[in-house]
């Protein structure tokens, strides 16, 4: 897998025009982004769709940024699949990119899809709790369910939760599956 870092990128990004694509939630990419890049969520990435868009210029390579460098690299792995190879890893991600003082896009602040993870299995598990408590004890398998919920997601490194919560509409930045700021 190719990768390339953040001053190396910015430095062909200023010499021309290039594509950068962040795989990040759209309300990460809201919140920070580099400038310049286009969003393309993870979980609905179209590597032919977003090749064939390109005008001409599928002969270059596609930069793919991300937080941190996992989705994206992820993200490499879907176009490689694709038979796309010209596709480039940024390392260390918006982190990097932030940290290194490269321009950004910022947005509205968003709480991330972790966190809102956190927060409502906390609040399931202890209504789960409350209910079986106060009205039938049947209810705290709900807390059961969210634990067991959580373990799975620990095992697997799927969440479930965080997929449902994902498309909600807050979540989202429209019909086009792009974001813009």
């Amino acid at each position: 897998m190719q990768t390339i870092n953040v001053n190396q990128l910015a430095a062909k990004q200023s010499g021309g025009d290039l594509d950068l694509i962040d795989v990040r939630m759209p309300t990460e990419y809201r919140e920070v982004h580099a400038d310049g890049a286009k969003n393309y969520p993870l979980d609905s990435l179209d590597p032919a769709a977003i090749q064939g868009a390109r005008n001409g210029r599928s002969g270059e390579p596609i930069y793919l940024i991300c937080k941190s460098g996992n989705r994206s690299s992820k993200a490499v792995q879907k176009f490689l699949d694709a038979g796309i190879e010209q596709v480039v890893n940024v390392d260390g991600g918006t982190t990097a990119w932030v940290q290194a003082g490269l321009p950004v896009v910022r947005g509205k602040k968003a709480i991330s899809l972790e966190r809102q993870v956190r927060i409502l299995a906390g609040f399931l598990a202890l209504l789960g709790a409350v209910l079986g408590f106060f009205v039938h004890p049947y209810f705290v398998g709900l807390s059961a369910f969210v634990g067991a919920g959580l373990m799975f997601a620990g095992i697997t490194d799927t969440c479930g939760m965080g997929m449902m919560l994902s498309k909600m509409p807050w979540n989202q930045c429209g019909a086009t599956g792009s974001c813009s700021v």
